[in-house]
């Protein structure tokens, strides 16, 4: 079903659908970039495409006056653009992701407290991790299209073949290496989130899709991916 069809029945009857569809994108988009906010903060090592994110905020975009969550904006928009040779489609959910989660993380990290205690950047990491596959969940099922990144993932196993297991995983060790290289944060944090952000949406996405059918469609192979 596509976005496009999602409107004209929500024009013949089913706007409570369609209402409820947005605004449980929109917050999950939301909670994403505060997690992502919350595991900067944490300063334990971050998830891979923010290894990326942090890295070129650190050696190009800061100095540049540019904020962090413009750079992971930035980052969504470039790989939006590798979409085009794949011929991947993006959705409402695609468009909203390149916009939202950069400018939520942007605005958590003003009020979140820069380098606290020990204790309390574990709270921070335990606390975004979750709250990244809760938000993962919702935003996905909400079956409103992919994020960039896992479009990309998927427009590789279409034109390639490949396995996704494969594909995903070489993207991701990719970017943390890129990432790695131009000086973001790879730690605990980076293990505790590949750990766990599988088995965190899985237990999420089942309370959060719209319709057993959205949900079937939005993950490939039935399996749940990152959002970002």
């Amino acid at each position: 079903m596509t976005e496009l069809d999602l409107f004209s029945k929500a024009s013949l009857g089913e706007t409570p659908l369609m209402t409820r569809r947005l605004i449980q994108l929109f917050l999950g988009l939301s909670l994403y970039g505060l997690s992502i906010g919350l595991i900067v903060r944490a300063d334990l090592g971050l998830d891979p495409w923010d290894v990326l994110s942090q890295g070129i905020f650190e050696r190009f975009a800061e100095p540049a006056g540019l904020g962090f969550g413009m750079v992971v904006n930035l980052i969504g928009m470039a790989v939006l653009l590798l979409w085009i040779p794949l011929r991947q489609k993006p959705g409402i959910g695609t468009i909203a992701n390149v916009l939202v989660i950069g400018s939520v993380a942007g605005l958590a990290l003003r009020y979140i407290p820069a380098d606290p205690v020990l204790p309390v950047r574990s709270l921070f990491l335990a606390t975004g991790i979750v709250l990244n596959g809760v938000a993962s969940g919702a935003y996905i099922g909400a079956g409103l299209g992919p994020g960039p990144r896992d479009g990309l993932m998927t427009g590789l196993v279409a034109r390639t073949g490949w396995p996704i297991k494969a594909v995903r995983t070489a993207i991701e060790l990719t970017v943390v290496a890129a990432g790695w290289a131009l000086g973001g944060s790879v730690g605990v944090g980076t293990i505790l989130y590949a750990l766990a952000i599988g088995p965190l949406v899985q237990i999420f996405l089942p309370a959060f899709t719209v319709g057993k059918e959205d949900g079937r469609k939005t993950l490939p192979g039935g399996k749940p991916t990152r959002p970002a």
